[in-house]
């Protein structure tokens, strides 16, 4: 099969630096090299991928100033942070490219640094087309130099200039036959077997497996299911789906029904564990009234005391290329106004910056020390129970959440249990649940369809809604339209499935009374979700497959039933 390592690499020039300019989560570049360009490398004939990992970056949670492609072999290394391998490196104009033999700059000192490049350079023939200077030019940023001074060898490749593929494929050979030469020369220089198995042969810098929106829910879906807890493929998706929109959910339900091992599961599924520090579970108490208890304070010696929170964001800062769950277990067992409001305003603060997303502060540099801010890779997802013991939501926090009820329990399905294979985690990157969309005209100028049909339904509804004041805002019909846009790229759920999500999460906790209007408006909507009249027996006999929004209308029975026999109904009441 042909190879077309000379297209694919002018395409990463010709398109890197506008691609910058653009939102880094979710952009096609990302996959083309971490996936395309990788697979065309492992299919040429002396690529044995038993012996190589191939690996490609254009960064992790925003654009890469030199982006790369290495060629790395496991005897030395499986990671680009260390070690000697093979390394396209992209100059930062995107005027060149570089085939390199260089090193790792990360966990590896200058002076080793230069005492290998010096024995690599030995090594080479002086017969050969590889130069062995320090002329190598990627740049100016600090990321730039490192690399080129990490480099031994290498061949430039001017992107006005480039040569056949012929002779493309002939240099990465040659420098392959380089590299081989010199790890046979060096038999102890590399990582030995054991310590590569400690790291798990993973390539660090690449620890975003990438997998389409459906095998990613499938793997999910498996993961959890191996673990002997079983939900729907559809609530998995949901989940999924409400952590892409925004990286703020509630998850609401009797007692028992697994909504914390749900979210722990999840997590671990995608390689996020408290074990790497990538899952924290903080139980909320009773007495908490500010956000004192959740973020630190300042103690009496003037020094500040991080709280649970700002450790979990601290660490998310520091590897923005994975997602860190926060999981706020019994999160309304105090009044979430109280301690949680400052979070809430700052989460709408987020907005695009040179290509990242970027929130108001936090905490100031004043109390903290250092400016604490809210990393776009960090998503907070609260367990709630509705009880004696509990507090109601206000709408200011649930026009801010995506509220997703588990209160079905089949208890007498046990087939699910039986020949579970054990599923391994995945290290999956920030990238595939990182928000694409943060305001609306981000997704209009890509799917106009979406949003206007989307909004055209949500008008049918609101009109209904204003009976009691409780139409939605932009807010919510933003964050709707962003909801059914990643459903719709990913090919998850049908339109209807999904928006009927949708109206369970955002519309129908906002509403509660104990008079005609509330009953109203419950039959109105009843109407509009399944186009027939609300007669008062449908709990009986009510049929799914006839309803636009079967999960919504039957929420609405619900209600409806709480109101004519007690006078009151509420969505949170079950």
């Amino acid at each position: 099969m042909p190879s077309n390592l000379k297209d694919n690499l002018n395409r990463i020039m010709n398109q890197y630096i506008t691609a910058k300019r653009e939102p880094f989560g979710g952009h096609q570049l990302g996959p083309f090299v971490r996936n395309k360009v990788t697979e065309e490398i492992n299919n040429l004939p002396f690529i044995n991928t038993t012996d190589y990992i191939v690996s490609g970056s254009v960064g992790q949670g925003n654009w890469a100033s030199v982006p790369w492609i290495a060629i790395m072999n496991r005897k030395i290394t499986v990671s680009t942070q260390r070690g000697y391998y093979i390394v396209y490196l992209f100059s930062e104009d995107m005027q060149s490219v570089y085939l390199t033999l260089a090193q790792g700059v990360t966990e590896t000192s200058k002076e080793e640094m230069l005492r290998i490049k010096a024995k690599i350079r030995e090594s080479i023939p002086s017969s050969s087309k590889v130069k062995i200077d320090d002329k190598i030019s990627l740049g100016e940023s600090k990321k730039a130099r490192d690399y080129a001074l990490s480099t031994a060898a290498y061949i430039h490749y001017a992107a006005d200039q480039m040569p056949e593929e012929t002779v493309i494929v002939n240099d990465l050979q040659e420098m392959i036959h380089i590299y081989e030469n010199y790890i046979s020369m060096n038999e102890g220089t590399g990582y030995d077997n054991e310590q590569l198995q400690g790291e798990k042969q993973m390539v660090k810098e690449n620890l975003n497996t990438y997998l389409p929106s459906m095998d990613l829910i499938n793997h999910i879906f498996s993961y959890i299911k191996s673990k002997g807890f079983y939900y729907p493929k559809e609530e998995v998706i949901n989940l999924f789906l409400s952590l892409k929109t925004k990286p703020f959910v509630i998850l609401s339900g009797i007692s028992g029904t697994g909504k914390t091992k749900m979210v722990q599961w999840f997590a671990e599924s995608l390689g996020a564990t408290e074990k790497h520090g990538q899952f924290t579970l903080i139980p909320v108490r009773p007495d908490w009234s500010d956000g004192s208890d959740l973020l630190g304070y300042v103690d009496i010696k003037g020094d500040f005391k991080e709280g649970p929170l700002t450790k979990a964001i601290r660490a998310a800062e520091k590897h923005s290329e994975l997602p860190y769950f926060v999981l706020l277990d019994e999160m309304n067992l105090a009044r979430v106004e109280y301690y949680f409001s400052d979070i809430l305003s700052v989460m709408e603060s987020r907005r695009w910056a040179d290509g990242k997303v970027v929130s108001s502060t936090l905490i100031s540099e004043e109390v903290a020390k250092e400016e604490v801010t809210l990393p776009n890779n960090l998503y907070v997802i609260g367990t709630v129970n509705m009880d004696e013991t509990t507090h109601p939501f206000s709408k200011k926090v649930l026009d801010r959440a995506n509220t997703i009820e588990f209160n079905q329990v089949e208890l007498d399905n046990l087939t699910f249990l039986q020949d579970l294979e054990d599923i391994d985690p995945l290290e999956i990157g920030q990238s595939q649940l990182a928000s694409k969309y943060l305001h609306l005209k981000d997704l209009y100028k890509v799917d106009t369809e979406i949003v206007e049909k989307a909004t055209s339904e949500l008008v049918r509804i609101n009109k209904s809604l204003q009976l009691i004041n409780a139409h939605i805002g932009y807010r919510v019909r933003d964050e709707i339209c962003f909801y059914l846009a990643y459903n719709k790229d990913g090919d998850l759920m049908t339109f209807e499935e999904a928006f009927d999500h949708c109206i369970l999460q955002k519309i129908l906790p906002r509403l509660s009374g104990s008079d005609s209007r509330i009953d109203q408006l419950l039959r109105e909507l009843y109407l509009l979700f399944t186009n027939t009249e609300y007669q008062g027996d449908e709990e009986s006999h009510f049929d799914e497959q006839s309803a636009i929004y079967p999960k919504s209308a039957r929420k609405v029975i619900e209600m409806l039933r709480r109101l004519q026999a007690d006078g009151f109904t509420s969505f949170w009441i079950s």
